[in-house]
């Protein structure tokens, strides 16, 4: 019997240790997947056709991207795009592990660009890659949009808007 429970203990300590809690990195939910996009929209630098209005159209890049970082940040997988979840060492127990969560967060960020975006990025190894990537490529300062806006702010004038419309169109410029 004693043998038995030494058995029952072991066997206890390694399931113990496989389960992963909630507040850690490497906690995947129930219900996340890979096909999972982390924003409803999915970013697409294309200019907007009248006939398919593009809510994030190249100079969107910055709201797309506090998007997926909110998402991230309740999925408490930031650490996977800012380094701060280390890859481990191919050799290490815990790379495969790793591996797999990364490749969770890679999904999601692929499955949130328009498919022309995607296609460009998806062969880069990891999330950190994915992320520097998009933003070596589109977090730039646009001078002549900037130009616009800050015209299109200067120019706005009440008119018939109530305060709260005309507040709300200020703060979207």
């Amino acid at each position: 019997m004693a043998v038995l429970d030494q058995t029952d203990e072991a066997a206890t300590a390694a399931i113990t240790q496989t389960i992963i809690g909630a507040t850690s990195s490497f906690y995947i939910h129930p219900y996340d997947s890979p096909g999972s996009a982390l924003v409803p929209v999915p970013f697409d630098d294309s200019p907007s056709s009248a006939l398919v209005p593009v809510p994030f159209d190249g100079v969107g890049y910055r709201s797309w991207r506090r998007g997926v970082l909110r998402s991230l940040s309740v999925k408490n997988k930031i650490g996977f795009i800012n380094e701060e979840c280390v890859r481990p060492d191919m050799t290490s127990p815990q790379f495969l592990k790793w591996e797999r969560y990364d490749d969770m967060v890679t999904s999601w960020i692929l499955n949130s660009l328009a498919k022309d975006i995607a296609d460009s990025v998806e062969y880069l190894n990891n999330s950190v890659k994915l992320w520097k990537e998009l933003e070596d490529r589109y977090d730039q300062t646009n001078g002549a949009k900037l130009y616009q806006i800050q015209k299109e702010i200067n120019d706005l004038s009440q008119g018939v808007l109530d305060i709260i419309g005309y507040y709300t169109k200020m703060k979207k410029l």
